[in-house]
């Protein structure tokens, strides 16, 4: 029996089983007409097979988008600007690509004259809320349609019976399924499920795709230099690069060196623990050299500041509040902090490791070499000011000391 109050939905849309399965679903259940959207945002895998799928099932209105340079021009790099890493380790990869997925379908719903967004992320995870919280942001009347949280094909066998039932082709690849859930983009790729769920096992070697061993990687470094402006990367050994190839050279060079994996548990915001496994060559060199080029670049007391609003912005976009007026207002104070972030890093890549072995900017470096020496500086700084300097932070500290 169908539901009633929504006549036409659009649906995020690969191409996969999950997401064919809640096509037919979503006709059947509601009725109702759908529209597919499909993104590239550099995930590595053809999209366009998508579109010849939904045309199959009949689907009239298809949108097979390639967002690669947006979402690393609007997304990615706003997100380094700021030097973000949720709980010390996690370089945001899933969580920045929602906010893009989520703008789209609100305005191609929007277009189309839909009622209706879907998505094929589970009950249980963290894309559910940042979908979700993102479309309310920008449509705030929309619905949402979560087929994972209605519908009773909760397991792998139900899912098939239902595309065999329904005639939803299912491709087998050679070689066999792979164990893992995995998602990825023009940042990371990331891994989760099977052997991965005892946080004690290590992964297998054969999971990783974009990195070789730091054990087998090259006995040789590999040396690049970033050149930056206003905090983003804009060139790459003197060559000028787009946001999108910058992603994409970073994460062949830095991958080839062994760098860029990590293995995680993190707490999701839902409220339980997950292990993942990440790689995101590029985002390890790039939130390593941010930090290099700012070192000499921004005052003191600006970079501190900085750093004490990270987390709470890194929170926010990995709980999903991206569109949210404080993630807004944080981001305006971080870009207006990158006006004077320009200049070049030197970076030396070897064996998993990312090393600065050099930083400059010809226009807005604070580092005084006259003032920094050990050598004579010729009185640009007196040594004796230091005294007071020393006596006045201290005083609170010795009225305390007395009382004791």
């Amino acid at each position: 029996m169908s539901k009633t109050g929504v006549k036409k939905v659009v649906l995020a849309y690969s191409g996969g089983l999950d997401t064919s399965v809640i096509l037919k679903w979503l006709e059947d259940t509601y009725g109702c007409e759908v529209v597919t959207f499909t993104a590239d945002i550099g995930q590595g895998e053809e999209v366009e097979p998508a579109r010849a799928k939904a045309e199959a099932y009949g689907i009239r209105e298809i949108y097979i988008e390639d967002l690669r340079e947006e979402f690393a021009r609007d997304y990615v790099f706003p997100m380094f600007r700021a030097n973000t890493i949720y709980e010390g380790e996690y370089l945001l990869g899933t969580s920045i690509a929602r906010p893009l997925i989520a703008k789209r379908l609100v305005e191609i719903a929007r277009k189309t004259g839909a009622d209706a967004i879907s998505h094929g992320a589970t009950g249980k995870g963290n894309d559910q809320v940042r979908f979700e919280l993102g479309a309310y942001a920008l449509m705030p009347d929309v619905k949402v349609i979560a087929p994972w949280r209605e519908w009773d094909l909760n397991s792998r066998e139900k899912l098939m019976a239902y595309a065999e039932k329904n005639g939803i082709s299912v491709e087998q690849k050679r070689g066999g399924k792979s164990p893992y859930s995995m998602d990825a983009n023009s940042l990371h790729i990331s891994y989760e499920g099977g052997i991965l769920e005892d946080p004690w096992a290590e992964p297998e070697e054969d999971m990783w795709r974009w990195t070789v061993s730091p054990e087998k990687a090259p006995d040789k470094a590999t040396c690049i230099e970033l050149g930056y402006e206003k905090g983003d990367i804009v060139s790459i050994d003197g060559k000028a690069v787009s946001p999108a190839r910058v992603m994409e050279t970073l994460n062949r060079v830095a991958g080839n060196n062994g760098i860029g994996r990590d293995d995680i548990v993190e707490n999701r915001y839902v409220g339980m623990k997950s292990r993942g496994c990440y790689e995101t060559p590029a985002g390890t060199v790039m939130l390593k050299a941010h930090r290099a080029i700012e070192s000499i670049t921004l005052d003191r007391e600006v970079a501190h500041l900085k750093d004490e609003l990270m987390p709470r912005y890194a929170s926010l976009i990995y709980n999903g509040y991206w569109w949210s007026p404080e993630r807004l207002m944080i981001q305006k104070m971080i870009d207006a902090s990158q006006s004077t972030v320009n200049g070049t890093v030197r970076l030396k890549l070897y064996k998993g490791n990312v090393n600065v072995i050099g930083r400059m900017s010809e226009t807005d470096s604070l580092f005084d070499e006259n003032i920094a020496t050990f050598e004579d500086d010729e009185g640009a700084y007196n040594q004796k000011d230091a005294e007071g300097f020393i006596k006045l932070n201290a005083l609170r500290m010795r009225i305390a000391a007395r009382k004791q």
